[in-house]
């Protein structure tokens, strides 16, 4: 009998979720995708398609806005991991950089990347020798260490908001609209980032995105989700090259740019679900 080894099974998977906010609207219908260990995976869709939602049901944080995973489950190292808090989450190597970066506007940069120790035991050494790696990935943070966190740039912001996430020592960072509110150059630089500490950290990502041409490129897999459904799936450079990908997410049809509204809604459905 075949048995799949450890190494082998995906490092977090969401089985056929459902997520039902105020017990009574259905925002995520049936959403499964895997993660696999040392991996880069995007979930991708407009606005209010469900993207959030799911990393906040794989973090725990779905209860703080009244909302519930009420079928399905979700595993992480081979456990089930629902009922856990979101900092026993963190401590197990799990955590989310929250969408709009969060950072403590009162602290200095340096005092918010160390609240991401909070959670570890294994000394100040130890901690203090992850700072300076962050540093090494974020030199900007370095310089501003001092500064108060509130009065830097938003790009500045999502570095220490990052960061903060790799002071918790994760395996797996869930990294929500990171180019959100920043200049195409400092996207750029943001995923550039998140591709050195996934090659040479071993640091598995999940991430949210809107941007789907900066997402695909550096992703190993996608996920489209539209509607609380996931409606396509695939290796990042085929999802790029699909004709249905490039005619609503990138802009690039055969027949030249098009919006959602010179298309009917089932027709895409249709062929998207065929």
């Amino acid at each position: 009998m075949l048995q799949q080894t450890e190494d082998a099974a995906p490092l977090l998977q969401v089985n056929n979720i459902e997520v039902i906010y105020n017990h009574v609207i259905l925002v995520l219908k049936g959403v499964s995708l895997a993660v696999p260990r040392g991996g880069i995976v995007a979930i991708l869709g407009a606005n209010g398609a469900g993207k959030t939602t799911t990393l906040k049901a794989i973090s725990n944080l779905l209860h703080a806005e009244r909302g519930e995973v009420t079928k399905g489950n979700i595993v992480f190292q081979g456990n089930r991991i629902e009922n856990l808090s979101p900092s026993e989450l963190v401590k197990r190597g799990c955590i989310q950089v929250m969408e709009g970066r969060h950072c403590f506007g009162h602290l200095s940069i340096e005092e918010n990347l160390m609240t991401g120790a909070f959670t570890r035991n294994d000394g100040r050494g130890a901690i203090a020798a992850d700072l300076e790696k962050v540093y090494a990935y974020f030199p900007r943070l370095k310089e501003r260490r001092k500064s108060q966190a509130g009065y830097t740039s938003g790009g500045e912001q999502q570095m220490c908001a990052i960061g903060r996430a790799l002071m918790s020592k994760p395996t797996t960072i869930l990294l929500d609209e990171p180019s959100m509110g920043l200049a195409p150059q400092l996207v750029e630089e943001i995923f550039e980032i998140v591709r050195d500490l996934n090659a040479k950290e071993g640091v598995s990502f999940l991430l949210a995105e809107q941007n789907t041409n900066i997402a695909l490129r550096y992703a190993t897999y996608g996920y489209i989700l539209e509607s609380g459904r996931i409606v396509m799936d695939g290796d990042a450079r085929e999802l790029r090259e699909n004709e249905d990908v490039k005619e609503f997410y990138l802009g690039i049809g055969g027949e030249g740019r098009k919006s959602f509204r010179d298309v009917k809604h089932y027709k895409r459905r249709k062929r998207w679900l065929s």
